[in-house]
């Protein structure tokens, strides 16, 4: 059990739902928030809406880049042959830059095998395409909802780190538990990433309430992609993991350390979510048919 940051004789179970770190009773304000300790207690209080779980604060530009780059790449797709139908989109950008399974060589839709041919950069370009204008609209409507809520409570760098390092173990999920015969395309590995994420913040941070409801979100979203054909299972597991093993990190990270050490753990242990899971779909690129047969 963790010990309270100002009295190291005492533990709790118990965190400051601003800043993350452990409090005992003593220490304890209350707050419409949740439990404060004595320091962020004392801040400038400050309207917060139901949509933040504050810490770090900032308008959110990350979100905001991201999504106008997905539409951005969209609209790339059309002009590069895609279709505008709801169902339907693509064109020669998916073939050029989605994630190809390795079943798809010599000729096929991604040309002659694409990830041993020195394509790796698709681990990352497939989860800026997708398929559709309603893929794209649900993917960017999910990361909005996420990203104004997560991106503000932990600060830009930090949500960064959590959004690719969903990203690229989604890639790596799909590679490992996806149809090689499939194309994955898409920023769905990430937003289960970012869906995990607010899962883990909010519980760390006592926000029991809002956790269960973003809990039950999750759980319909993995019933979903159980259920509907054609989504890639492995993306979305991959990137549910990614997020959370991010996340929770972090927020242990916050509980035990502050200042700039803090921040070089929280450096390692985002780049080391990160390397591993770009090596891990690299090594499944080269390994994915027969690992799935």
């Amino acid at each position: 059990m963790d010990t309270c940051y100002r009295h190291p004789d005492r533990e709790t179970g118990v965190s400051c739902s601003n800043c993350g770190r452990p409090i005992c009773p003593e220490c304890m304000t209350s707050t419409p928030v949740g439990m404060r300790c004595p320091e962020c207690a004392r801040e400038r209080t400050k309207v917060k809406t139901a949509a933040t779980i504050g810490r770090d604060g900032g308008e959110p530009v990350a979100t905001y880049a991201l999504i106008g780059l997905n539409v951005l790449v969209f609209l790339a797709e059309i002009m590069g042959g895609g279709g505008a139908a709801f169902f339907e989109g693509g064109g020669n950008l998916i073939s050029d830059g989605g994630l190809c399974g390795n079943a798809i060589d010599d000729g096929g839709f991604c040309g002659a095998q694409p990830n041993e041919g020195g394509e790796l950069f698709r681990i990352v370009t497939g989860a800026f395409l997708h398929a559709g204008p309603l893929h794209l609209l649900l993917n960017m409507f999910a990361l909005y909802i996420l990203g104004t809520l997560i991106e503000p409570a932990i600060g830009t760098a930090r949500f960064l780190g959590i959004y690719f390092a969903a990203l690229l173990a989604g890639s790596l999920g799909a590679l490992l538990a996806t149809d090689p015969n499939q194309v994955t395309v898409g920023a769905s590995g990430a937003i289960f990433g970012l869906m995990a994420a607010a899962f883990v913040i909010t519980r760390h941070r006592g926000m029991d309430q809002v956790a269960s409801q973003i809990g039950l979100f999750v759980v319909l979203n993995i019933v979903f992609t159980f259920s509907i054909p054609g989504i890639s299972i492995g993306g979305h597991l991959g990137g549910l993991v990614g997020g959370a093993v991010a996340a929770l990190a972090l927020e242990q990270i916050a509980r035990r350390h502050s200042g700039g050490h803090r921040k070089l753990l929280e450096i390692a242990a985002l780049g080391i979510v990160i390397v591993c899971s770009t090596v891990g779909a690299m090594w499944a690129a080269g390994q994915a048919t027969r690992l799935i047969g």
